[in-house]
């Protein structure tokens, strides 16, 4: 696997070790995920779409008027 090597400034790399840290990660895989987004045939308004119907898809029995009560909503007994 060929190997990269990228100058930033101290602070950037900084704030990545802690986001990485954060996300149980590491900061080479942070940026081979973001260059591999980059690189996705797949555009960001494409994946959120797919996303959606995949959401949609597993909305099954869902109506608009079977509206909850102010009690159960505020978990509230009557």
């Amino acid at each position: 696997m060929p190997k990269i090597t990228v100058s930033v400034g101290n602070e950037i790399y900084q704030r990545a070790r802690v986001v990485a840290a954060e996300r149980g990660s590491s900061v080479s895989a942070l940026v081979r995920a973001f260059l591999e987004q980059l690189v996705s045939p797949e555009s960001e308004f494409k994946r959120l779409e797919r996303e959606e119907e995949e959401i949609r898809s597993q909305i099954v029995n869902f109506s608009a008027s079977d509206r909850l009560s102010r009690e159960a909503v505020h978990g509230r007994s009557r």
